[in-house]
């Protein structure tokens, strides 16, 4: 699955107070602690960070579109994918992504031979 990701300069915590740490902290911070837990769910259900960089300026693309995070993350079926999103220990913490992000996108990819 390729991620996209775009932060806010400060996350959003309102609808997780809960989450929220007690000074604020920006986007990409938010979204470190995210990916700090959920790591462990990934792993445990086969899935794993193939790429993890930061995004840059298109060489061709809208200019006025940007990504501050790109991550490829390999999963063995769509069902697994599922199994861990729907872990309720791994919900318990989803709510950094939302408050560090801005805008998101996530497609899911297949593996497929070189012609």
């Amino acid at each position: 699955m390729l991620n996209l990701l775009r932060f806010r300069e400060v996350a959003d915590y309102s609808g997780f107070p809960h989450l929220a740490p007690s000074a604020p902290v920006s986007g990409a911070a938010a979204y470190d602690q995210y990916v700090r837990h959920t790591l462990p769910f990934l792993a445990a259900s086969g899935g794993s960070v193939q790429f993890f960089g930061t995004g840059g300026p298109y060489f061709i693309g809208p200019p006025d579109e940007r990504w501050d995070l790109v991550m490829l993350i390999r999963q063995s079926s769509i069902q697994d994918f599922f199994a861990f999103a729907s872990n309720e220990e791994y919900q318990a913490g989803i709510g950094h992504r939302t408050a560090a992000l801005e805008d998101s996108r996530l497609l899911p990819l297949v593996d497929r031979p070189l012609p």
